[in-house]
């Protein structure tokens, strides 16, 4: 069986405090998104992950999305939902205070509420959404799925 093309994950840290291995946590969460959504990339593609603090992710949240407020992550998608997986995809970015007070109030390890974020981002890129609530439903269950591969509890159970 032919291998798919590769897909290229840049990290850049805009931000100090973010653990070393989180570079490599998100290789693995993207690539697993990208299997347990059923994609392949059909030529050579690049994702951007931007690890930053709240104060940037702010700015980025206000300018793109109308919301003076920092948020866990955003997605940035240059794909069309669904479409074939290559070329410049997009970016993922996230704020490492909101990601570490998340984390704390429900409990969970930073690297696995960071996973879960990676995972959410990225199928954001592939055209995912939660607007509707047939849409959340869809979402959340790939989500769940995708995690639990990765020995990852459901982040939406009560």
């Amino acid at each position: 069986m032919p291998s798919s093309p590769p897909l290229e994950i840049a990290v850049i840290r805009n931000a100090e405090g973010w653990p070393d291995h989180f570079d490599a946590l998100a290789e693995k969460a993207i690539l697993a998104a990208l299997a347990g959504a059923g994609a392949r990339v059909r030529g050579a593609a690049e994702i951007s992950v931007l690890l930053t603090d709240d104060a940037e992710q702010r700015e980025l949240n206000a300018q793109w999305r109308g919301k003076d407020s920092a948020t866990n992550v955003l997605s940035f998608p240059q794909i069309k939902p669904f479409d074939p997986v290559f070329g410049l995809l997009g970016d993922i970015s996230l704020a490492r205070e909101t990601l570490e007070r998340e984390a704390a109030d429900l409990g969970k390890s930073l690297d696995d509420h960071f996973t879960h974020l990676m995972v959410h981002g990225f199928l954001h890129i592939l055209g995912y959404d939660h607007i509707e609530e047939d849409e959340a439903l869809q979402m959340e269950g790939l989500e769940t799925q995708i995690l639990a591969g990765l020995g990852i509890d459901d982040p939406y159970a009560e």
